[in-house]
């Protein structure tokens, strides 16, 4: 971790220091799901109910310093090249981001007692850190694979309507991604590429699809859910962000929060 340090955390390569404890010993508030199923609504939620939470650096940056560098040497930016990196790790240390997160020191001065964290990904994380950090709470959001599409590219104004050219290509395209069925149907992949016709350029269509599909093939919420569902109320609040307004789950998130 030395090229690439995380402030306030460390490895637990030496004996802590008073301020110091283990994350897999703190309180933690997890937060769970892949791209575009509303965590920053929940995160935003969590904060209204203590101003002074600390937001541990996220998956991303915790990823680069613990997996990434020490195997690249230096940053990675290519979404499938993290990919292969990340999963290469994971056949050594089958927690993966848990079991990463879960080994680390953290400055209790720098981020309380309390902090969270966004997010774990998939089964084997889940399970990991549920069974290895019993004082670890879970928000776990979750939203149909075509939601988070649309989500990743962003609130169009449906009434900017152009002319749909380009479609028939992109459907080619999007149908020849790797995995891509296996995670979409084909009327879906239909309706994808008729998202140039509300404003949407291919090119973007095409670049998020392949974040949704190339996480698919790496993490399954369903299954993480599952896990979760066997905890105690109190452990873990699973929610649909398509059922719920973002009003709904922010809500939701604070009153689970701050029960007893």
């Amino acid at each position: 971790m030395s090229a690439s340090p995380l402030p306030g955390l460390r490895a637990a390569d030496s004996p802590p220091k008073s301020a110091e404890r283990p994350l897999g010993e703190l309180p933690l508030t997890v937060l769970v799901g892949v791209t575009g199923v509303g965590k920053s609504t929940a995160l935003a939620a969590l904060q209204a109910t203590d101003a002074a939470l600390k937001v541990l650096p996220d998956r991303r940056e915790v990823t680069d310093a613990v997996m990434i560098w020490p195997q690249a040497g230096g940053p990675v930016r290519d979404r499938e090249e993290r990919f292969r990196l990340t999963a290469l790790y994971r056949q050594a240390h089958p927690g993966g981001m848990a079991q990463a997160l879960g080994s680390l020191l953290a400055d209790t001065g720098q981020w309380g007692e309390a902090p969270v964290f966004d997010g774990l990904r998939g089964e084997d994380e889940v399970r990991y850190a549920a069974e290895h950090f019993p004082r670890w709470r879970f928000v776990a959001l979750g939203a149909p694979d075509p939601v988070r599409v649309r989500r990743l590219l962003g609130r169009g104004d449906r009434f900017d309507q152009i002319q749909a050219d380009g479609a028939e290509d992109l459907r080619a395209a999007l149908g020849g991604l790797t995995g891509s069925a296996e995670v979409f149907t084909a009327a879906d992949l239909d309706a994808l590429a008729g998202l140039v016709s509300e404003g949407h350029r291919a090119e973007d269509i095409l670049a998020k699809t392949k974040i949704v599909v190339s996480e698919r093939r790496n993490y399954d919420p369903g299954a993480a859910e599952a896990v979760l569902r066997t905890l105690p109320s109190e452990r873990a609040l699973i929610l649909d962000t398509v059922q719920f307004s973002p009003e709904q789950v922010g809500a939701a998130v604070r009153a689970w929060a701050t029960q007893p």
